[in-house]
């Protein structure tokens, strides 16, 4: 069992408590210790390793010299105002990236700018990797800690060593950058005093996002149950329970009419359950992991089985809302409950021995950190962790905006899946520490340790079929990651792979350009393939996986009948309100 450390036992325990907490305010909850660890545990092990600091030291020779090189041909004929100036000739530099691919890169001093901040980077990668003896996590997170710092110094962020920018400066005498000043002191205000973003007027919950019919037909302490208004005339009989996570607000999978999982599912004919977690707040601060399965999963299942008068039924689950489903399914493997018809994962992870990049902010001493600040307020604020996907792809999510917004001068566009991104949730500070130790760090889902009522669950007790999807892209649940349910589980696993990232490539309804996705299943009991293996002879489609998840679902799915009632008063759910509910809106 993992103690729960976000509540002091003793005055020494307060003291400690307290004290972490006002370390963590300063340096935006990041363990300060960790950091000082890792950057001694690399350094120290680069300085008796002298084979590497010789290879360090030949690539930077390399480097200057095919600098000087450059700089040399590119002098000879990139000069304005010099005899043999060229517009027209166009040298390749030695190293070249798709973030300075526009042609003004390719003029000097620009294009020698740019090679040597690239040579930088690639002299910083290779001092971050491969040291001998180093902790593989110090490592990540020194070699975070460079690029995140040679991210801040690129010479796009810069008026002068940026062309396009320098360009507009001088074409608008100035008039960019203060439209861009003007542009930050309205940021700053609005994140000063909470104010709404005017971009955002356009996508209103309940009238463009979220805003699929339904009634809301079960609320308690932890969330709202919605049951969505038919949009066909016979449904199959077995309803769908949509699982969400609790990190995020349900309705990414409700999004506006075009994109909207939850009613193109209507459209199949399917009768649509969907989980909407509460915002916790300090009331909430003592609900753990067991809470979210016997108040969220198991009463949601319960209430479907009582309104529909189905026994079986469909379940999805989306990123951790996947990882709660699987737990669920183990725990009613093991109890002989067979109620779960098939189980559907989207990016959602069950062993969690490589996480991607989120592991950089998991370890012990940073848990500590987070666990100490939580027991001042209760909960994690949803401005601490989306800070943290921030940092993970700060070079496209905010120096990119940084210099459309504050260089340019120019007005950043919202679309629903940005103004979705920008609702964030809090998360109850039991369960926060619960799901980050327990999965995360000691990765007991997968080891056959985690407890549900106290008794541990494995996933070799899931015998239902399983429709698993990754994302090629995802930073946040990698597929590699995702696949090894296939280690864990003997049942039939159809494993989808589609394009894009870990939201937009669940958010890729059918007709949508540039999609395409390989799948392949493999039958139960069959032999492990790996993933290189299963990505070679997995099929190749263009388009959205949605079809392809439809199919499956269609092919588990009984005939068409009349839909069921929406609620049931007699047995106990009530038509509480229409959809989206209430707790969405909480702030």
């Amino acid at each position: 069992m993992v103690k729960d450390t976000h509540k002091p036992e003793t005055a020494m325990d307060q003291l400690d408590q307290r004290f972490q907490a006002s370390i963590a305010k300063a340096t935006l909850s990041m363990s300060p210790v960790q950091g000082l660890l890792s950057y001694i545990d690399w350094s120290r092990h680069l300085a008796i390793s002298p084979g590497k600091q010789l290879e360090l030291l030949n690539l930077a020779i390399t480097q200057n010299l095919a600098l000087a090189q450059y700089a040399q041909r590119t002098l000879s004929v990139g000069i304005p105002g010099t005899p043999s100036h060229n517009t027209n000739l166009n040298i390749e530099p030695p190293i070249s990236d798709k973030r300075f691919a526009g042609d003004a890169w390719k003029q000097w001093p620009f294009n020698l700018m740019q090679l040597s901040y690239l040579m930088a980077e690639n002299w910083w990668d290779e001092a971050t990797s491969d040291i001998r003896g180093v902790s593989q996590h110090h490592l990540d997170i020194v070699h975070t800690a460079a690029k995140q710092t040679l991210y801040a110094l690129s010479p796009k962020n810069f008026v002068f060593s940026n062309p396009e920018v320098l360009q507009r400066t001088i074409e608008e005498k100035g008039a960019n950058l203060l439209r861009g000043s003007f542009n930050a002191w309205q940021e700053f205000m609005r994140q000063y005093t909470g104010a709404a973003n005017p971009k955002l007027e356009n996508f209103k919950v309940g009238e463009q996002l979220a805003a699929t019919p339904g009634k809301v037909v079960l609320r308690n302490q932890l969330m709202e149950l919605i049951q969505y208004t038919p949009t066909t005339r016979q449904v199959h009989p077995e309803p769908i329970l949509i699982v969400p996570a609790w990190i995020m607000k349900y309705y990414i999978l409700d999004l506006s009419q075009h994109n909207s999982l939850v009613r193109h599912l209507l459209d199949q004919g399917y009768t649509v359950f969907c989980i909407s977690w509460k915002n916790p707040g300090v009331e909430e601060r003592n609900m753990g992991m067991d809470d979210y399965l016997s108040m969220g999963f198991f009463e949601s299942l319960n209430a479907i089985n009582k309104i529909t008068g189905q026994q079986k039924i469909h379940a999805a689950g989306y990123c951790l809302g996947g990882t709660l489903l699987a737990i669920a399914a183990a725990a009613m493997g093991k109890q002989q409950d067979d109620r779960l018809l098939s189980i559907s994962l989207f990016a959602a992870q069950t062993d969690f021995s490589e996480p991607g990049e989120l592991s950089l902010f998991i370890d012990d001493s940073q848990l500590a950190i987070l666990e100490a600040e939580m027991a001042d307020i209760g909960y994690l604020t949803g401005e601490q962790m989306s800070g943290a996907f921030l940092l993970l792809r700060s070079d496209m999510l905010i120096w990119s905006r940084y210099i459309k917004e504050f260089l340019l001068g120019e007005e950043s566009s919202y679309n629903d899946l940005m103004a979705w991104n920008t609702d964030t949730t809090r998360m109850p500070a039991k369960m926060h520490s619960q799901y980050l130790r327990r999965l995360f760090l000691h990765d007991d889902l997968s080891e056959g340790r985690y407890p549900v009522n106290g008794k541990p669950v494995s996933l070799t007790d899931i015998h239902a079929p399983v429709f698993c999807l990754g994302t090629e892209t995802d930073h946040i649940a990698p597929w590699r990651s995702v696949y090894k349910i296939h280690q864990l589980c003997s049942s039939e696993i159809t494993f989808a792979l589609t394009n894009k990232g870990h939201n937009a490539g669940v958010v890729s309804e059918p007709g949508h350009k540039n999609r395409h996705y390989r799948v392949l299943c493999r039958g139960k009991n069959e032999p492990y393939l790996g993933p290189d293996e299963w990505l070679a002879q997995a099929t190749y489609q263009e388009g959205s996986w949605w079809n392809s998840w439809f199919n499956w679902l269609e092919k588990r799915s009984g005939k068409p009948v009349s839909p069921p009632s929406m609620g049931n008063p007699e047995e106990g759910y009530p038509l509480l309100c229409d959809a989206p509910g209430v707790y969405i809106f909480e702030k």
